[in-house]
């Protein structure tokens, strides 16, 4: 590759990476957004708590009684956001998340332009297809739904980010197109510096987010049949499987069996189970795909983009359009591939748009004029997001005054240590602030102990107020907050709030329909004296009735008359005070998992798994001082070390590829003798 056709690359990827910078400006500045509804406030939360307890904690004890920290949600935009708001002085974690997605929205713009140029040959498809990445949603065309919710039809990519606060997904999306772009760079050829590229690639978009993780598996699956097919190289599957295992082994580290099993046995809290036929579809598109392109492209080397545009185009049009015409539905939820539909229609349309334009047989100049009416007429539809495009970030200049804000901070000023029933957006900004422990959380498919869910919901969506009490007291909660029908609060997830009016000891009233109340227990704090007996006696989980749990709560509240002294001196230790008698144990309403050690005055203690998933501590009778510990799984340290010795491959690889370059100076790079249009 000559110098200057080098240099149109780097400039044309900057140039892209500033407009999409120029569209979306605000977004660099903005501290919080009006969007007090979205779900970036977890994401938010969760880079706060890491931030202040950085580098590594293991364990996350303010969310869903308790979680490994690896299993809430996947590392980089976690630890992207906590990074800046910890070593750049002054920035908040809000202020750092809007700018670390914000450079990942524009940097995925512009890494279409490197996928086009490299997979199709064209500079000119390439800037289309970039452009239109930035501007247009071809989706709005069918899903009339989606084109009603973005304003002034800014791109849906853009509007999930800004609107609803997917940042995790969206920079896993703006990942996707390099790893894409590396992978057929390292599929074409033996060259490791590519292969190396496309796994790092491949393991930033796994780390940022399991839908993108998801399509690009999809994306991925078709590139390497696509690549073969008209090739007809059995080695392109050998590079695709060292793709794949080195892209693993630099996300072990975090990305542990167990993660993988609980975040599917979890999909029922985030998505509905998928059906039969529409397995039996996915195997009949897949056939299809194999079919055609044996037929008609086999060998046909120059026709690896066609192919895999066609196997997009058709399994992305099924599994999504399909869920919303007919329930299609293989895993997870396909609407939420809606951005991914997107680029892949615009790659479609960009390649179309180019063959028309370079068509030379019968008709060339009419050709070509449609091929600009058609583009001219797609890119107006764009006016209206292009003159409004920096008025979608609506700054809160007076967050103080937020029932979100304002419910916390006094919680935190006069409870800090309740563990507390919220709901709605005041969910999802408790940690924003402070460490305040919470019943529900930020990530339902991070649960370790999934059985505290359920629960919550005949808290929001009962009517027997009793069994909702006998609830919260079960699973430790010491205050919940109650949202009144004239409360600002979003969702009011509450049915019937009122239902608690009177029957609970009122903490704080706001006076604008926002309600603290206390639980009725016998102390405050997640420890308990039990009768071992009769806590044995108790079934794993019990039935959702005044019954079954009135025999659960009289175990736990109607114990030994003494009190048990917790406090977490930091997310992965927890300290107990208390005195024991023979026959109890020491029940902790915290959820249970393997590498909890309790020790005291030197000696192990057994901690069992209890009813509801909460841990049990069996200690001889006297006065007890007991350190609880969430020890580094097995698993972990044995991923630790498989994504230390995959660094040490992907540094090796690029060392080689330094060495070859250097051998072979004037060595072509395959696929640069592309013509380009």
């Amino acid at each position: 590759m000559s110098r200057r056709r080098r240099l149109t690359w780097v400039l044309d990827w900057l140039l892209l990476f500033l407009i999409a910078a120029a569209l979306i400006r605000p977004l660099f500045k903005v501290k919080y957004m009006d969007k007090w509804y979205s779900i970036e406030s977890t994401f938010i939360s969760d880079a706060r708590f890491l931030k202040d307890h950085w580098p590594h904690p293991r364990w996350q004890p303010f969310w869903y009684t308790g979680t490994r920290f690896d299993f809430v949600y996947p590392p980089a935009l976690r630890y992207g956001t906590a990074a800046l708001a910890r070593y750049y002085p002054g920035m908040l974690p809000v202020r750092a998340y809007h700018i670390y997605v914000a450079f990942f929205y524009c940097f995925g713009i512009a890494g279409v332009y490197l996928f086009v140029r490299i997979a199709s040959g064209s500079r000119g498809a390439a800037w289309l297809a970039a452009l239109a990445t930035a501007l247009l949603s071809p989706t709005f065309l069918f899903l009339a739904s989606n084109r009603g919710d973005s304003l002034h039809l800014m791109p849906w990519r853009l509007s999930v980010l800004v609107h609803y606060g997917e940042g995790p997904h969206i920079t896993a999306l703006a990942w996707m197109p390099y790893a894409l772009a590396f992978a057929w760079r390292a599929l074409e050829a033996r060259r490791p510096v590519w292969l190396a590229l496309a796994a790092l690639a491949g393991a930033l978009v796994v780390s940022h987010n399991f839908y993108g993780a998801t399509a690009l598996a999809m994306l991925s699956g078709i590139q390497v049949w696509s690549l073969y097919i008209t090739r007809l190289d059995a080695r392109i599957w050998l590079r695709a499987g060292g793709i794949a295992a080195l892209a693993y082994g630099l996300t072990a580290f975090w990305l542990a069996p167990t993660y993988v099993t609980i975040t599917l046995q979890n999909m029922q809290f985030v998505s509905e189970a998928g059906n039969l036929w529409s397995r039996w579809v996915a195997l009949g598109v897949v056939a299809l795909v194999v079919l055609l392109s044996n037929n008609w492209f086999r060998g046909r080397a120059d026709q690896a983009y066609t192919v895999f545009l066609f196997g997009a185009l058709l399994w992305f049009t099924v599994n999504i359009l399909g869920h919303y015409a007919l329930n299609f539905r293989v895993v997870g939820e396909p609407t939420r591939l809606v951005p991914e539909l997107d680029l892949v229609y615009v790659l479609a349309a960009a390649e179309a748009l180019r063959r028309f334009w370079s068509w030379n047989w019968r008709l060339p100049i009419l050709a070509k004029a449609t091929a600009a009416a058609v583009t001219i007429a797609a890119f107006s539809t764009s006016l209206g997001y292009v003159r409004n495009a920096w008025g979608y970030y609506q700054k809160e200049e007076n967050v103080e005054t937020r029932v979100e804000y304002r419910l916390q901070d006094w919680m935190a000023s006069h409870h800090p240590n309740y563990q507390t029933m919220v709901s709605g957006s005041v969910r999802f900004w408790w940690n924003a602030w402070h460490d305040l422990s919470q019943l529900g959380g930020g990530s339902e498919q991070g649960l370790l102990n999934p059985i505290p869910v359920p629960p919550q919901w005949e808290i929001l969506q009962g009517e027997d107020v009793e069994l909702s009490i006998l609830w919260l007291q079960a699973l430790g909660a010491d205050a919940i907050v109650v949202n009144m029908p004239n409360s600002d609060e979003h969702y009011h997830d509450y049915l019937r709030p009122e239902k608690f009016v009177g029957r609970l000891a009122v903490l704080h009233d706001d006076g604008r329909g926002n309600v603290i109340c206390k639980v009725p227990r016998r102390y405050a704090g997640p420890g308990r004296l039990v009768e071992t007996a009769k806590l044995n006696a108790l079934p794993p989980q019990p039935s959702n009735t005044r019954e079954g749990l009135q025999a659960l709560v009289d175990v736990i509240e109607k114990g030994p008359e003494a009190p048990v002294d917790t406090n977490w001196e930091s997310p992965d230790v927890l300290r107990i005070r208390a005195r024991v008698e023979q026959g109890q144990s020491i029940f902790l309403q915290v959820s249970h998992d393997t590498p909890w050690r309790a020790t005291s005055a030197g000696r192990r203690l057994p901690v069992d798994k209890s009813v509801l998933g909460f841990m049990r501590v069996d200690a001889p009778p006297g006065e007890h001082d007991i350190t609880l510990v969430h020890d580094l799984p097995l698993e972990s340290a044995l991923g630790r070390l498989l994504t230390l010795l995959s660094l040490g491959l992907l540094i090796r690889l690029a060392w080689q590829s330094y060495r070859d370059a250097r051998a072979m100076p004037s060595r072509t790079v395959p696929g640069d003798l592309r013509s380009a249009s």
